[in-house]
Parts: structure tokens; C-alpha cells; sequence
């Protein structure tokens, strides 16, 4: 069969072990149908053959965010990005722009917030009501799991004083028992976003099509999407049948605490959805919050106090709610922050019927104690895992939030990559967009030097946690492909999936500093060229 498509490089990491290296690829109808060196696979051209010369690049295979939230993001980074900010005068000057370019009485938005900026002092909706003076506002903080309202926000969503929830969502009151403005967790968040105007169909559409164009422009072929609110189906089935899908998507939808056996069956239904290029595929669980705003799972309070309970109200209703889809051939992912968190969902995996033919995943796992370290291999249990989690909101000398609450003993133990692959655990990369920026090549370069890409002269975070350059591009190839249950994908090899990233430099040799800046030449999804570098 002749190529639709050949690509000759400089060199070409297969991760195949039986042929580790080659110099081209040929490709026909989505599949590698040659590969090796460059008279070889040209001997598969016709006249028809496009043909791309990049012998001065590297060809990987298709780069893939283990863990990605594009149209949620595409809802919620909305207004003022509040990510640069790094103290409070800055937070309020951004949103006092914000406010003066928003349409009058209109509300203000902001997203982004890292608690670090606001020089230690307490959330509270006073910033808000100085900075947009007087008018509703929302601003999300950097993990998503908390918000600060305004008091025409809190106003326009009847919001007078506590409230009580079925998980762990709190509305922060006062000793007097008025509301702070500072809401945790998404029933709290959502009381006022309900009131907000909202997107319509077609820009939702708009924005999850720019975003996947720039996940791809960035290297991406692939992505595991961990939300999906049901109607949205027909918003990828709309995009995949327009071919406008750029990335290859693997997408689960979310079970709550509290959903009933109806729900589970719903959830379960969900999975027959798919298309060419995505699929509805697992079911994404928390059985916890967050560190930084006190409701992760710990199997002791952190220092505020705080961070000592189950997102469940009972533990055993999340292992149940498990046990039932995997028993239904349904994988599932599990938001686990906090030790105590960790740990349950590995009991629970350990216990759990067989059936999924893709392993259970745990994402995120901040602190994780020696004796669960190699828990993740003995169980089979995938680790999802974000480098730039650590180095962009953590800093080696414990003066942040995240370390702060945990102490010293705790934060020592965090995000411990290489730890959990020396013991024969599989590691997923992943970004968690819009928490962290989306850019492989900066998830790469961070987990090999647990620092900032942008930073190079700030101490790292954990240094005995780095991995090499190796771990890192398989953390972002085969490693998703093991999480999916594909375990022929994330490699180059004849008759596989034609995915693949070209990179002006080679990322098993660049230095990681260097990695970051480094060209995305093509990205290359079922053997169509989706993304072309302007040069």
C-alpha cells in the first residue's frame, strides 16, 4: 500500500522496543504503514504521496495531556486571567481594569488566583467590592475548587448567611455569621454562577475549537478529559463530524457524592457515545478537595485545622459507587489529594470486581506517605499526576500555602513522580488546564528539574522526585496509552495509530531549560496534519 503521507527526520524516538529508532515514517489512511529508514519508507511513495522533509527535527509519538479540562476551562477563564498576580495590590489593579472595560453593571469575572497573592490575608469580598466598585463579581482561584463573590454577587444569588451541602462545599461566614464572599467547592461556587449570564452554544463551541487548536499547536495529539456534562456529547459528536476535532479525546463524565443508582446507570449508558476520534470512556469520581483550601482527605487535620474529612459523607457509598461501575466494565478516575484520600481509593481499587478493560486511575496524589508509595504497582492502579503542580504553586522553602497548611513532614512527601515509577508504578502527565498551563514540552522540562521552566534560578521543589527525559516523553505517550487499556499505543510501530508530534530538538537530549522554547514543527493526529508550525 503507498503512503498518504511520509515524514523524513532527523531521528525518530519510536518508544517501540523492538525498533527503538528510524529516520521516516510512511502513512496511509491514519495508519503507519512503513517505518525505518529513509530509502525504505520512500519506497512507499507514489505520485499522490505528500512527502514533509524534516531531517534538521525529531518525530515522538503523539504527545497526550493525561489529564485536561478543555470545555470546563473554556467556561470558566473567562474575564481578567489572574494567574500572573503575585500580590494583592496587583489582584485588585487587574480587576479594576477588568471592571472598566466589562459593560457597565455588568458583572465582573477573573480566574486564576493564586492564594499566595494575597500577602496572607484571608479571603474576603471587600477586595472585590473596592477593586469593581460595588458591581456582582466572581473570581475563581487557580484550582478551581474555591471562589471569592462580591456582595452584589452574593446578593444577586440570595446568599445571606450559612449554607448547608451535601459534600463538602461551605459558604465562609464571619463569626456573625455573614458570608466572607469566599465559597469552597463546586455546590458552593455554583450557587452563584447559576445566577451569571452564560455562554451561548455556538461560542462554547468557538472555544473548545480554539483551545484544542492550541493544545495542538503545542504538541498535543491526545487528551483524557476528566468532565462532561451529558449535553455537551452532542457538542463533540458536532465538532468530531466537522472534523474539527484536533485531538484525539478520551472523556469522563463526572459521578457525585450523592448520586443515586438511576445516576450510576446513566453514567454507565454514557459510555456507548463516541466518534472517530473520541469517546465517552470511564467515570472521573473526587473523594476530596484541596489542600490549599482545606478540604482535601488527610489522615490528620493540616495545621489550620483542617483537611480531615471524606468528600463522601461516607466513605463506603464511594466504594460502592466504584464497585458498581467497574463491575459494569466501567474505569474510573478518582480526585485523591490527601493521603487519607489516597489511600481509600486504593482500597478500594484493591477490592474491586474485574471488568474495566482500562486499570482505575488516582489523580493528582499531593502527599502520599512511604508505606502507599508502592501500593500503586501492587494494585494495578494508574498515578495521574501533575509536575507543574509543584513547581508553579509550591516553593522548596515552605513559605507557601500548600506547604504552610501541610507542615514540613507532609509537604516533603509531595508529588513524588519518580518515587511511585522506581517502585513499578505507572505515571501519567498531565496538566489539569486551566489549573496549569497545557504545554507538554513545560510538564517535560518541570518534572525533570522540579522547578518552573521560566525560573531557572529558584530552588527546586523536591529534587529527588525528578525523573529523566526519558520518563518524562513516556509519562506523555505510552504511559496515557496503559491508562486507556491500549497497550500497543504511545509508540511508533507499523500497522499503529499515525499520531505523532515533530519537534524542531530532540527532548531526549535538549537540556530542560531549553525544551520548553523548543518549535513544535507538526502535530500529526489519525496520519492528518493538524497542526503546522508558521515557519
Amino acid at each position: 500500500m503507498s503512503a498518504d503521507l511520509i515524514l523524513l527526520a532527523g531521528a525518530v524516538h519510536t518508544l517501540n522496543p523492538d525498533q527503538p529508532t528510524a529516520e521516516a515514517i510512511g502513512i496511509s489512511d491514519g495508519r503507519i504503514v512503513a517505518i525505518g529508514d529513509i530509502a525504505t519508507v520512500l519506497a512507499e511513495r507514489s505520485r499522490r504521496t505528500q512527502v514533509i522533509d524534516a531531517r534538521t527535527a525529531t518525530i515522538v509519538p503523539g504527545l497526550v495531556d493525561g489529564h485536561t479540562h478543555p470545555l470546563l476551562g473554556v467556561d470558566t477563564t473567562r474575564g481578567v486571567d489572574l494567574t500572573t498576580a503575585r500580590t494583592r495590590a496587583e489582584v485588585a489593579a487587574a480587576l479594576a481594569v477588568e471592571a472598566n472595560v466589562s459593560p457597565p453593571g455588568g458583572w465582573v469575572r477573573g480566574w486564576g488566583l493564586d492564594p499566595d497573592a494575597l500577602d496572607r490575608q484571608p479571603l474576603h469580598r471587600q477586595l472585590l467590592d473596592e477593586a469593581v466598585g460595588g458591581r456582582p463579581a466572581l473570581i475563581l482561584l487557580f484550582d478551581g475548587h474555591a471562589g471569592l463573590a462580591s456582595t452584589a454577587a452574593l446578593a444577586a444569588a440570595g446568599i445571606s448567611g450559612p449554607v448547608r451541602f451535601a459534600a463538602r462545599g461551605e459558604v465562609v461566614c464571619d463569626e456573625f455569621g455573614q458570608p466572607t464572599g469566599h465559597l469552597l467547592e463546586e455546590e458552593a461556587i455554583e450557587l452563584v454562577t447559576a445566577v451569571m449570564p452564560t455562554q451561548s452554544w455556538a461560542e462554547r463551541r468557538m472555544g473548545l475549537r480554539d483551545v484544542l487548536s492550541r493544545m495542538a499547536a503545542a504538541g498535543l495529539t491526545g487528551g483524557h478529559v476528566m468532565d462532561l456534562d451529558d449535553a455537551d456529547v452532542e457538542l463533540y459528536r458536532q465538532l468530531d463530524e466537522a472534523g474539527e476535532l484536533p485531538l484525539r479525546l478520551r472523556i469522563a463524565p463526572w459521578c457525585r457524592p450523592g448520586d443515586t443508582s438511576e445516576r450510576l446507570a446513566e453514567l454507565i449508558a454514557l459510555q456507548q457515545h463516541h466518534g472517530r476520534v473520541w469517546a465517552v470512556a470511564g467515570v472521573k469520581l473526587f473523594i476530596d478537595g484541596t489542600i490549599d483550601g482545606g478540604t482535601a482527605w488527610l489522615s490528620r487535620p493540616d495545621l489550620n485545622g483542617q483537611s480531615d474529612a471524606c468528600y463522601w459523607g461516607d466513605p463506603a457509598a464511594y466504594t460502592r459507587a466504584v464497585h458498581w461501575l467497574a463491575a459494569a466494565g466501567v474505569a474510573t478516575a478518582t480526585h485523591a489529594i490527601g493521603d487519607a484520600g489516597v489511600r481509600h481509593v486504593l482500597d478500594t481499587i484493591a477490592t474491586a470486581p474485574p471488568g474495566p478493560r482500562a486499570p482505575h486511575r488516582v489523580e493528582h496524589i499531593e502527599t502520599l506517605p512511604d508505606r502507599q508509595v508502592a501500593r500503586f504497582a501492587k494494585v494495578g492502579a494508574i498515578a495521574s499526576m501533575q509536575p507543574t503542580h509543584a513547581t508553579d504553586y509550591t516553593l522548596a522553602d515552605l513559605s507557601d500555602n500548600w506547604s504552610r497548611r501541610l507542615g514540613a513532614e507532609r509537604a516533603r512527601q509531595g508529588w513524588r513522580c519518580g518515587d511511585i515509577l522506581r517502585s513499578g508504578g505507572t505515571v501519567v502527565f498531565g496538566s489539569d488546564w486551566p489549573v496549569a498551563p497545557f504545554d507538554p514540552r513545560g510538564i517535560m522540562a518541570a518534572a525533570q528539574t522540579r522547578r518552573p521552566p521560566a525560573a531557572p534560578d529558584r530552588a527546586p521543589v523536591g529534587l529527588a522526585q525528578r525523573v529523566s527525559a526519558t520518563e518524562a516523553l513516556r509519562a506523555h505517550t505510552t504511559a496515557p496509552a496503559v491508562a486507556a487499556g491500549d497497550r500497543d499505543g504511545g509508540r511508533l510501530q507499523h500497522g499503529g495509530r499515525a499520531d505523532l508530534t515533530v519537534l524542531q530538538g530532540d527532548p531526549l537530549i535538549l537540556p530542560p531549560s531549553d525544551l520548553v522554547d523548543v518549535p513544535v514543527l507538526y502535530t500529526v493526529m489519525e496520519g492528518v496534519v493538524r497542526h503546522r508550525h508558521e515557519s
